[in-house]
C-alpha cells in the first residue's frame, strides 16, 4: 500500500483539526484522496470529547476556560481526552475498508499495533488492550477512536509527556474507574522511560511502525487545497455551541 503522509507537528486548534480529519475521511471515501496518515498536534492544548458524550458530565468547563484550554466534540466515539500541546502527538489514518479492516475490533488491534511497535522500539513493554487502548505496565498511554463513512478513519493519541496534573484539573474521571487521580490509570512515555524523549523522534518512529504494520510505503505530501476547502466548510460546526452541547 502507498500511504500519503502529512506531518503537522507545528499544530492547529482543535476545531481546525477535527474539520481536517472529517474532510480527509470524506475525500478518501469519495476516492478523491489516497489512504492518508497524518501526524499532528493540538495547539493550543485542547479537550476533545466523544461524539456520544455529554460535555458537562466529562469536562470541568469552567476550569478548562480558565486555563485557556479549548473544548471540542469529535465526530468519533470514545471518551474525553486532554490533548497537551507540550506533551502529546496525535495520529489519524484514513483508508478504504478492505477485507482486513471490515471487523471493527480487529481493525483497532491492527492499527494500534503500530503504536505498540513504536513504543517497543523505545524499550517499553507495551501491549494492546481491547477495544482501543495501548497500555504500559497496565496504564494507558494511548487511546484511539474510529468513524466509518464509506471509508474508515482512526485517530488517537500518544502521551509522550502529557501533564497529568492538568488532566486531573479539566477532566472528570469516569465513575467506573473509581480513582482520585488519572495518574492511577494513565502514564506517559517519559514517565515510563525515566527520561525525556523528543516529540519529533516519537513521530518518526510512529511513521516507521505504521509502514511496517500496514506493509506500506509512505510519501510526504501537504494537506492540499481540496482538504483545506472542505475543512473550512466544516470548521464552523466544530466551533458552534450547538455541536458542543448537542447531547
Amino acid at each position: 500500500m502507498e500511504l500519503r503522509l502529512v506531518m503537522d507537528l507545528e499544530g492547529r486548534n482543535g476545531y481546525e483539526q477535527m474539520a481536517i480529519d472529517e474532510a480527509t475521511l470524506e475525500l478518501v471515501a469519495r476516492n478523491r484522496l489516497p489512504p492518508t496518515l497524518r501526524i499532528w498536534r493540538f495547539k493550543p492544548s485542547t479537550v476533545s470529547i466523544g461524539y456520544f458524550q455529554r460535555v458537562h458530565e466529562v469536562v470541568k468547563l469552567d476550569k478548562a476556560r480558565e486555563l485557556g484550554i479549548d473544548v471540542v466534540r469529535r465526530f468519533t466515539g470514545g471518551g474525553a481526552v486532554f490533548h497537551d500541546y507540550e506533551g502529546e502527538i496525535v495520529y489519524s489514518i484514513a483508508m478504504p475498508i478492505t477485507k482486513d479492516f471490515v471487523d471493527v475490533a480487529k481493525s483497532y488491534e491492527r492499527i494500534c499495533s503500530a503504536i505498540v511497535a513504536m513504543l517497543r522500539k523505545l524499550g517499553l513493554n507495551a501491549s494492546f488492550k481491547p477495544i482501543n487502548d495501548v497500555v504500559v505496565q497496565g496504564k494507558k498511554v494511548s487511546g484511539s477512536a474510529q468513524a466509518r463513512r464509506g471509508a474508515l478513519l482512526q485517530h488517537g493519541t500518544v502521551m509522550v509527556s502529557t501533564r497529568i496534573e492538568i488532566m486531573d484539573q479539566v477532566l472528570v474521571p469516569p465513575p467506573t474507574k473509581k480513582v482520585s487521580s488519572f495518574r492511577e490509570v494513565v502514564t506517559t512515555v517519559n514517565l515510563e522511560l525515566g527520561t525525556n524523549i523528543e516529540i519529533d523522534r516519537v513521530a518518526r518512529l510512529l511513521v516507521e511502525s505504521f509502514e511496517e504494520i500496514l506493509n506500506a510505503k509512505t510519501y510526504r505530501d501537504v494537506l492540499g487545497s481540496e482538504v483545506i476547502s472542505l475543512a473550512r466548510e466544516l470548521e464552523p460546526k466544530y466551533r458552534s455551541e450547538e455541536w458542543l452541547f448537542k447531547r
